[in-house]
């Protein structure tokens, strides 16, 4: 592949990855703030699931949302929001194919001697494993106490980051702590959310009453999905400011500082 190919492909792939990104985050953070804003409004009546109304101004006109507890249409004239997360995760996979795997960043001989097929198969397993430790610690008893998964995830990501500094480049370890954020984000779409859904949809359809689990299931991984982004999009700049980050002798370090202020910034945005 010539050089001028591989950096069209290059562009391309990057294009769509950002801007389908775009695209997902900002879906996932648009119903995160409205739910929330319901769940006030709810507060206010003193009625949990009484009908109430977000009034909005966009563009040319005015706008309400509100939240049903029952389907009011058919199944096929539900809009599903899933698309974007999985060419987000696609392109990202590409783009780590093109610039790492098949091009020459990803291990460094100063860091660890070890072989460009080590260093894909070391990256495409922290991808598995974390979503693997992820999940499972979602729905063990760590996912019931909030403070006590936080702590769990500080523990695994400050692992991850220092495991991946000591075996890559450093550039390519901090994209790979990104995959594996992507990775679980993409994987709760459409392992844990997309599936709760559907089953809420077909209990809707069918006049029954859906199990209310199913719904907190679902905003649990995508809560979770909000605190995730802000991180990766820091992680994806990051190789723009290699004296500041992946390049300083307190790499994985930085890593982990930028996550958890990533995190930080996540609950405000949340909540603003």
């Amino acid at each position: 592949m010539s050089s001028v190919i591989r950096e069209w492909l290059n562009l391309s792939v990057r294009w769509i990855h950002v801007f389908a990104g775009i695209m997902w985050v900002g879906q996932t953070y648009y119903f995160t703030w409205l739910d929330g804003q319901l769940t006030k409004l709810e507060k206010q009546t003193g009625s949990k699931g009484a009908a109430s109304n977000v009034w909005m101004v966009h563009s040319g006109g005015f706008y309400t949302v509100e939240k049903q507890k029952s389907l009011g249409v058919g199944p096929e004239q539900v809009h599903w929001f899933r698309w974007e997360a999985l060419t987000t995760w696609l392109a990202g996979v590409v783009l780590l194919i093109l610039v790492y795997y098949l091009g020459d960043g990803l291990v460094d001989p100063d860091v660890a001697n070890i072989s460009k097929q080590a260093g894909i198969a070391i990256g495409v397993a922290s991808m598995i494993v974390g979503w693997l430790i992820y999940d499972l610690a979602v729905r063990s008893a760590l996912g019931k106490s909030q403070a006590a998964f936080v702590g769990f995830g500080l523990v695994m990501t400050a692992a991850a980051a220092w495991g991946l500094t000591h075996v890559m480049s450093g550039r390519a370890a901090y994209i790979h702590v990104g995959a594996i954020f992507g990775t679980i984000m993409t994987l709760n779409v459409w392992m844990r959310i997309l599936p709760a859904q559907r089953k809420m949809i077909a209990a809707a359809a069918a006049g029954e009453t859906f199990d209310p689990s199913l719904g907190a299931q679902a905003k649990l991984r995508s809560k979770h999905n909000t605190f995730l982004a802000v991180p990766v999009v820091f992680l994806m700049l990051s190789h723009h400011f290699p004296v500041a980050t992946y390049g300083s002798r307190y790499n994985w370090e930085t890593m982990l500082f930028l996550i958890v202020a990533g995190w930080i910034a996540a609950k405000f945005i949340r909540d603003f």
